[in-house]
């Protein structure tokens, strides 16, 4: 019987670290975005009176622009300097646990088309699993388990008729 790894949220947790970056929902967009472009991340997660209340993306501020280029189209729009975090975020992200599953999470991410997810315990944000995070997860689960393999293969005891270990 083979034994499987099983990866769970806070173990990708762990090798991520710890570092999070925050935004308000009154804060200009503008801000938000400079946060992002500065730490070279992909998303903020939107807290209010320590509570998770949306998530900000890159995908939020494209869509945003886009439907700006529409709008425009038809007449004014508001200028990009009075759009705040709140009017583009999304209000009530999908959100895991650390018990939560790898298979599990990626599930949960391809279902709601989540590249980022906050991972919550007891209403408390622990972090973001980004799909990259997952991915890098998922890849040294793998290494780890293929290695183990290779040591068993390698430990295997050896047939006393022959020696060579190249029969079986």
């Amino acid at each position: 019987m083979t034994r499987r790894i099983v990866v769970i949220v806070a173990d990708i947790l762990s090798l991520k670290g710890t570092t999070l970056f925050t935004v308000n929902p009154d804060m200009m967009l503008s801000d938000a975005v400079l946060t992002m472009d500065e730490h070279d991340i992909g998303s903020v997660a939107v807290m209010e009176n320590g509570k998770l209340v949306g998530m900000l993306t890159f995908r939020e501020v494209v869509r945003m622009l886009a439907r700006r280029q529409l709008e425009r189209r038809s007449g004014p729009t508001r200028p990009v300097a009075e759009i705040r975090v709140s009017d583009v975020m999304v209000s009530d992200p999908v959100v895991v646990t650390p018990s939560t599953e790898v298979n599990e999470l990626r599930r949960v991410m391809v279902e709601s088309h989540a590249r980022y997810v906050p991972v919550m315990d007891d209403g408390v944000l622990l972090g973001i699993l980004s799909f990259h995070d997952v991915a890098r997860s998922v890849l040294e689960a793998q290494s780890f388990e293929n290695r183990m393999l290779k040591a068993y293969i390698r430990d295997w005891p050896q047939d006393e008729n022959n020696t060579q270990g190249g029969g079986l």
